[in-house]
């Protein structure tokens, strides 16, 4: 599974306002909640078991990069938003560089194949320089979205 597969216009935030990642994660689960991804019922769940995951170590892997990521029962197929910020996300990231890409994605219970791939897809994507660099120039939702099918477009 690669980024065009798991995100949706919908699941695309152009304006993150958190300030660290524990408010990033936050941010994007409720984006996947409002974009009926998730159901309002299992949000504090996940929040918890995202929250978990990235308290064991930081998913910030450089380049102003964070990929909070976890498994749960409580989906049934892979879901992932994608937030952009503009003035940065303390993320603890190994590079101690600020984050303004966050693609926080979850991975149905017992697909650990399936988890690793979906976040190999992701890192590879996320390390072209260009693909970051168009992401961060594009003017909205729309825009970003085009940017993520024209890189996951097979070639």
């Amino acid at each position: 599974m690669n980024l065009g597969d798991i995100l949706s216009l919908e699941t695309i935030l152009p304006d993150m306002t958190a300030a660290n990642r524990w408010e990033a994660i936050d941010e994007l689960i409720q984006q996947l909640v409002k974009a009926n991804r998730i159901q309002p019922q299992h949000r504090e769940a996940i929040v918890a078991v995202v929250k978990k995951r990235e308290s064991s170590m930081s998913t910030g892997i450089g380049f102003g990069i964070g990929i909070p990521h976890a498994s749960t029962d409580l989906i049934q197929e892979v879901v992932g938003a994608l937030g952009r910020s503009k003035k940065g996300i303390e993320f603890e990231a190994l590079d101690n560089q600020m984050v303004s890409l966050v693609v926080l994605f979850l991975v149905p219970q017992g697909q650990f194949q399936k988890h690793l791939h979906t976040l190999a897809s992701i890192a590879r994507l996320l390390h072209d320089k260009e693909f970051r660099q168009e992401l961060e120039q594009a003017p909205d939702a729309a825009a970003m979205f085009e940017i993520i099918k024209k890189y996951c477009a097979p070639k």
